[in-house]
Parts: C-alpha cells; sequence; structure tokens
C-alpha cells in the first residue's frame, strides 16, 4: 500500500507484523533519494516492491535513515542495503557501533520475543562501518534547494534516537518519541496518540522534554513510525502529556501492590492496567471491542509495561 502524504512525501506500508498500517518506510521524492525507516527484515520485500511502484529504483537511494535501531525501525536496513550499492545509513551516534555489530540487539530481541525472534526479524545483517554515518544534534542534510533535513536528538524512548524535522513539509519525524498514532480508529471518528515506553531505556521525563522541542518548531505535522501522518500536532502533544502520568501512576500501583512480584508477574499486571485504561477510552468512544484494532493494542501495552516495570525497578534500586 503507497500513500500520497503530499510535499513531495509518500509512505509505503511494510506490514510489519504482518498488520497493515503498523510500520511505514518515508520516501522523499527529490534528486538525492532518501528514505526514512526500514522496519525489519522480513518488510524489506514490500519496501522495494513499494520503491518499484513508485517508479524508482533501490539502486537510486542514496540516504537511509533510521529514528532509532529498535528492530521494527531499522533491524532491515543491513538486509537492504545490500540491495542499495549507492546508500549510506544515517543513525544517531550511539546506534552506530549496534548497526555494526548487532549481536546485543539480536540478544536483547530474543529476550523480549523468545521462539518468534527468527519469524519477526530475521536476518540481521550487520552493516559495514563505513557505510554508516551518524548525525549530531542539530546537524543538517541537504537534500534539495527546497528541502533540508534537520536532526534533533529526541531521548525518551530510547537514548540512540533521532527525530528530523523536514523544512518543506514543516513536519518532523518524531519515530517513537511522540507516541503511536493507530489511524485505523480513524473510521469511529477516534484520533489516539499513545506513549511508547518499550524497553530498555525509557525515560518520562526525556520524552516530555521532547515532546517540548518539538513544540519549540511549531510543526505543521507529525508523522510516526506507527503509523502516518497527523496535521494535529497540539493534540499529539496534548495526548502524550495525559496518557504518559497515567501509563505511570499504573506502573506504580503495580510496583506498590506486587512488590515481591516476578518482572514477568508485574508486566503482565501493568499490561492489563494500561489495556483497561485505554479500553474504557475507546468504551467511551463507542469503538467496538471487535474492531481489529484491539490486537494491535494488546501488543504495544504489554510491550510498554516491559519498559515501565523496567524504568521503576531501576528508579527503586537508586
Amino acid at each position: 500500500m503507497l500513500m500520497d502524504l503530499g510535499n513531495g512525501i509518500s509512505l509505503i506500508d511494510l506490514f510489519d507484523l504482518g498488520l497493515m498500517e503498523r510500520t511505514g518506510t518515508y520516501v522523499f521524492h527529490e534528486k538525492e533519494l532518501t528514505i526514512i525507516e526500514t522496519s525489519a527484515s522480513p518488510s524489506i520485500p514490500h519496501l522495494l516492491r513499494g520503491i518499484e511502484s513508485l517508479g524508482m529504483n533501490a539502486a537510486d537511494i542514496q540516504n537511509i535513515i533510521v529514528t532509532h535501531i529498535h528492530l521494527d525501525h531499522a533491524g532491515g536496513a543491513g538486509l537492504l542495503l545490500e540491495k542499495c550499492p549507492n546508500a549510506k545509513i544515517i543513525v544517531h551516534p550511539k546506534g552506530k557501533r549496534h548497526l555494526a555489530d548487532p549481536s546485543r540487539l539480536i540478544e536483547g530481541a530474543k529476550a523480549v520475543y523468545g521462539e518468534k525472534f527468527a519469524e519477526l526479524f530475521h536476518p540481521i545483517v550487520p552493516i559495514p562501518e563505513e557505510r554508516l554515518v551518524v548525525k549530531e544534534d542539530g546537524d543538517t542534510l541537504r537534500l534539495s534547494d527546497r528541502r533540508t533535513l534537520t536532526f534533533l536528538h529526541t531521548s525518551g524512548h530510547a537514548n540512540h534516537h533521532f527525530s528530523i524535522h523536514d523544512s518543506l513539509s514543516n513536519g518532523i519525524f518524531t519515530g517513537d518519541t511522540a507516541g503511536v498514532f493507530y489511524p485505523q480508529l480513524l473510521e469511529y471518528g477516534v484520533e489516539l496518540y499513545l506513549p511508547s515506553t518499550s524497553p530498555n531505556q525509557f525515560n518520562p521525563s526525556a520524552m516530555l522534554h521532547s515532546i517540548e522541542r518539538f513544540e519549540e518548531l511549531n510543526p505543521e505535522r507529525i508523522y510516526f513510525g506507527h503509523f502516518g501522518m497527523s496535521e494535529k500536532p497540539a493534540a499529539v502533544f496534548r495526548q502524550i502529556r495525559s496518557w504518559l502520568p497515567e501509563f505511570m501512576e499504573v506502573g506504580r500501583r503495580v510496583m506498590a501492590d506486587y512488590a515481591h512480584a516476578s518482572f514477568e508477574e508485574k508486566t503482565k499486571r501493568v499490561a492489563q492496567g494500561l489495556f483497561g485504561l485505554v479500553q474504557e477510552y475507546l468504551d467511551k468512544h463507542d469503538v467496538p471491542r471487535q474492531a481489529g484494532v484491539y490486537s494491535i493494542l494488546q501488543l504495544d501495552v504489554s510491550v510498554s509495561a516491559m519498559g515501565i516495570v523496567d524504568y521503576l525497578q531501576k528508579e527503586i534500586a537508586q
């Protein structure tokens, strides 16, 4: 599936996890062909077909930008690079070594996804260091006379995360820092943006600081890693500020009530609490409980619960 987002930007649906409108690649229609995000390796055939459908060739790609190195954003970068002989991978400085040597990424993903790892992420191909380019906070990339990208280090979801401001659209590609957008709910008249608090570098204060940085740019659009574009940045920021304290309150309550429980039990309880919050919200907006989006929400809150418990356990240990 291809979407024309205007301002010379297309979105290719990558069918991450076999789901529509889950993860996508953004394509800048510039002479210096540039894309943002690759998703995991099983998504690369969808990405390549999307590029062909746009009348382009993988050999024309010059820049492959990954907002951060979580496998659902950058896991397929090495595999894609094999088809893109003229491309460089642009990454946060703290992510570079993990793309060159993905052993720790693989180890971490296996710990979270267990026996499903190979189905979801294999193969993860190391990237030669000479094909990796880092962008510091405030660095730019000029794609044409009309378009310059500016890189902003935006921690909160992960320390190895940057976001990208596009001068032409006055939009920000926020990866996961500004949360997850659920376009599946638009048919019910609901715009839902939830924080993404996955392990193991989630930090709520840093996330809110990054939101402040976004606001200072007065953007007209937010481009999400999951999934698509919102032209209501104020609503995005307002919802993240509203949901994040509620998520943390669920976590703190579970940590108090189940202080001696295992990490797995705490995570299960937090996930149940988060899902209950979101379900109550959707019930109030008359979203039927059989709506397909609920399977995605179940996955997201389970991963977010892990990050919240991890953060709170570290906080207690300090």
